[in-house]
């Protein structure tokens, strides 16, 4: 039973689960009547009692008889399940939608909905449905919620019949499943210029051609309907033919952000942890370069990127950049700590080429780690770091903060290599630090100390 489609369970299943599942199907109730049933038939044969007899026979028949018109049940029942939505923020409620129609020609008895849930979305949900009439329809809703970022495997559907008397309930189960995506909470940023660039198209340094629907990179001949304003004379003169001359070519910025995934960099977990906080800051920056028109590249410390995503990552300001945000985002819905121990691998597919803005989510970082991060730099028109201590964070407010000289040391590292470098304490916004990291930039940029880069 997939999303908006349908799944079958037969009510008729004698050749698979025979006589023998009707029988255990019996409930507590059915068992006791069986039970006091046969008792009674023994007491009335020693005591020679022929109504006790007749009694014991109606107790102990009544059960069997429930569960033989169970078992003899023809009618057929079709399933559907849809979510609202398939992919939901992280402490955001989803709703999921039940659909039964009854497809035979008989009503059916009381049935008893159970949709299976992992534990982390809440109650396993359970409906009862009155009898449904042939052609007949019941529609009925539940909401699921998690905290924690995933996907989550929702189904099989399983649909429990019972006779009227309670006697005898049978199982019957949908085959198929949804799977419901929890991704990083995504923060709204302010639309700074943290390298000089308001949009994504411009003058900057660090860019790459937008590929589509722009004008050919070299003079041509001249095509009707051309601006007459565009001819190069000059080129008329020397090829005897109309030239039109090249115009300057839009052209896209780029921007690559890095997570730091490395298992050794983050302690603790949960939805308030460093790498909670680092995995919904990545997405944060996505989601807001998308939206600004960037050619956008998601990078973790393994040199792995996701999966479908072109040489210059997926570009914003397009038809596909809903859909290239959800890639996104569902990669990061279950992006887990790597077994790495350094961000090298991560460094060689940088420097394969200009990478235009670098926003990166660092952990903690030891004296070489930082060396390499710091050599990042060099292949981006600009940089931003932020910085997370995850044993900061652990500690509570109340306890005494430990020396920071090796935090502030990495840090600086980081900066004198041109990195607009920001730590991250406990609880904060990354719109606070988005808006900080623009102020130093454009201090910076005053200053004379650093005043090239890719836009916001």
């Amino acid at each position: 039973m997939t999303s908006g489609g349908t799944g079958h369970a037969d009510a008729d299943r004698g050749e698979r689960g025979g006589v023998r599942t009707a029988l255990a199907g019996l409930t507590t109730r059915g068992r006791s009547f069986l039970a006091a049933g046969i008792a009674a038939a023994v007491c009335a044969y020693v005591l020679g009692q022929s109504d006790l007899l007749r009694v014991g026979l109606l107790l102990a028949v009544l059960p069997l008889v429930c569960a033989l018109f169970l078992y003899r049940t023809r009618y057929r029942v079709a399933g559907s399940r849809r979510l609202s939505p398939a992919r939901v923020p992280a402490g955001s409620e989803a709703r999921v939608h039940l659909r039964m129609d009854n497809v035979s020609r008989l009503p059916t008895g009381l049935l008893m909905l159970q949709d299976r849930v992992p534990y982390v979305l809440g109650p396993r949900p359970r409906f009862v449905l009155d009898r449904v009439e042939p052609g007949g329809r019941r529609e009925v809703s539940y909401r699921v919620r998690s905290d924690l970022r995933g996907r989550y495997p929702l189904g099989p559907l399983q649909l429990r019949l019972t006779d009227p008397f309670g006697m005898c309930e049978l199982t019957r189960s949908f085959s198929t499943f949804d799977n419901l995506t929890v991704i990083p909470r995504v923060e709204a940023l302010p639309p700074v210029r943290l390298a000089g660039e308001a949009k994504g198209y411009g003058d900057g340094r660090q860019r790459s051609l937008a590929l589509a629907g722009e004008d050919d990179v070299i003079p041509r001949g001249y095509r009707y309907g051309d601006d007459l304003r565009r001819v190069h004379w000059r080129l008329t003169a020397r090829y005897g033919e109309l030239m039109v001359r090249r115009e300057e070519q839009p052209q896209r910025s780029r921007c690559t952000v890095l997570l730091d995934t490395r298992g050794i960099a983050f302690e603790g977990a949960g939805p308030d942890s460093a790498f909670e906080w680092a995995v919904s800051g990545a997405a944060s920056v996505l989601v807001h370069m998308l939206e600004r028109g960037f050619s956008v590249r998601l990078l973790t410390d393994s040199g792995n990127s996701v999966p479908g995503e072109g040489a210059d990552g997926f570009a914003g300001a397009s038809q596909e950049t809903a859909d290239a945000a959800g890639l996104m985002m569902d990669t990061l819905a279950v992006i887990d700590h790597s077994d790495g121990t350094g961000l090298s691998r991560a460094y060689d597919v940088l420097r394969g080429g200009n990478e235009g803005l670098l926003v990166a989510f660092f952990g903690d970082l030891d004296e070489e780690q930082a060396a390499v991060a710091a050599k990042m730099r060099q292949r981006s028109g600009g940089a931003v770091a932020f910085v997370l201590d995850s044993r900061a964070w652990m500690r509570e407010p109340s306890d005494v903060p430990g020396p920071l000289d090796q935090q502030g040391e990495r840090l600086r590292m980081l900066r004198e290599a041109g990195w607009t470098a920001l730590t991250v304490p406990r609880g904060v916004s990354l719109s606070e630090l988005w808006r900080q990291a623009d102020r130093e930039r454009t201090g910076l940029a005053a200053s004379g100390t650093s005043g090239e880069g890719a836009g916001s």
